[in-house]
């Protein structure tokens, strides 16, 4: 019998009983280790050492030790990655560091996929600077042929939030260096997915969140990547307090901090920060090469089994599994509805506007079994019209 390399990571996580969870794209599933983990930040360290916990527990070092933690699955040089805050607060910072380095040019290169909260928070920055920056977006096809010498920054999520599309990076990273752009990428579906290499691409800026792949539990903090020769250029624009060069001297101005460490803002949010921690200690061991293989042939056997049974649903992701991440999406007119109704059966996927219904393939914990359950499921539902029902068509506030 073949030893299953992922035989132990399943042990690791506490997914109930009966239910598939193809939803890790979203967020991810509970290691049983971040419980234990958050339990021992509040008994031992909070609630016996109080304010000593900051040394004695080690938690003002949290945000560089989950730094670099993360930067050993996304091909990052130690010292280049730090852990804290959203992904959000991370692009307006490396987005406005990028702005300044790419001076006197004012484009913003995005394209029409980008995941939304990435072009909203371009566009205020635009705003905010006042200096005539705009953003710019194309087609994700045409990114490539839209770098030039005016393009200021090329902003670009790796992996398309509806269909999964994967971009070039190494490409589109060499592409905008010839042009003499500032990159930035974001790995939010891409970081604890597949391999990555940040800096064999030559990557400036990278931002990403902790509660997809890498299990980190809602809200867990986000990760941002900069650089190691542009670190001592950058001068942040949301300078705070951790960031400075010597916090506890209580400065009146601000001084940068080393490094990466110069892009803290405040005080990091230790009880998420360590669930985030111990949701790392599942990719010890793992290589990530065998874990994209794998990831690969079980979305492979679900686009085979829909495909075979239900031709009702059409294939939103690219077929070439090289051009995507680890997640399938289909599009169905009653995408929503049948979502709901696959979720009452126990297997959990989500669900984007219009009409895409989201599948994320997670070898950590999901095997071919889960694979085959799921796909049963979903063409009974569809081929026998089992999502329509009221309670099937009531929309949630979450997707």
């Amino acid at each position: 019998m073949i030893d299953d390399p992922f035989e132990r990571t399943r042990a690791m996580f506490d997914l109930p009983k009966g239910v598939v969870y193809l939803d890790g794209n979203s967020l991810g599933a509970m290691p049983k280790s971040a419980r234990e983990r958050v339990r021992r930040e509040l008994d031992e360290c909070w609630g016996r050492e109080l304010i000593r916990a900051w040394n004695t527990a080690g938690w003002i070092d949290l945000p560089s030790r989950v730094g670099d933690r993360i930067g050993a699955l996304v091909g990052a040089r130690k010292g280049s990655v730090i852990a804290g805050d959203s992904t959000s607060i991370n692009l307006f910072k490396a987005l406005t560091a990028a702005l300044e380095l790419a001076q006197p040019r004012k484009v913003i290169l995005s394209d029409s996929g980008n995941f939304p909260t990435d072009l909203y928070v371009a566009e205020g920055v635009c705003r905010l600077l006042g200096r005539g920056h705009q953003l710019k977006l194309v087609d994700p096809e045409a990114a490539e042929s839209a770098l030039d010498e005016r393009v200021a920054v090329l902003m670009l999520t790796e992996v398309d939030y509806r269909t999964g599309r994967r971009h070039d990076m190494r490409l589109l990273t060499g592409k905008a260096k010839a042009c003499g752009a500032v990159t930035i990428w974001d790995l939010a579906h891409s970081a604890g997915a597949f391999p990555v290499d940040l800096a064999g691409c030559d990557v400036d800026f990278a931002v990403g969140c902790g509660y997809k792949y890498l299990n980190g539990g809602p809200g867990a903090p986000a990760f941002v990547y900069v650089r190691p020769d542009l670190q001592a250029r950058v001068a942040p624009a949301l300078s705070g307090w951790m960031g400075h060069a010597a916090p506890f001297a209580f400065e009146p101005s601000y001084r940068p901090g080393q490094g990466v460490e110069r892009l803290r803002v405040g005080t990091p949010p230790v009880l998420s920060m360590a669930a985030l921690d111990a949701a790392m200690d599942v990719f010890d061991g793992v290589d990530m090469l065998v874990l994209w293989e794998r990831s690969i042939a079980l979305s492979e056997d679900f686009i085979r089994r829909i495909e075979a049974d239900c031709p009702e649903l059409q294939l939103a992701s690219p077929r070439d599994p090289a051009r995507r991440g680890s997640q399938v999406s289909f599009r169905f007119a009653e995408g929503y509805a049948a979502m709901q109704a696959l979720i009452a059966r126990g297997v959990i996927g989500d669900f984007r506007a219009p009409d895409v219904m989201r599948f994320g393939f997670t070898p950590l914990y999901i095997g071919f079994t889960e694979v085959e359950t799921a796909a049963g499921a979903l063409i009974e539902i569809v081929r026998r019209g089992l999502w329509d029902r009221p309670e099937h068509h009531a929309r949630n506030k979450v997707t």
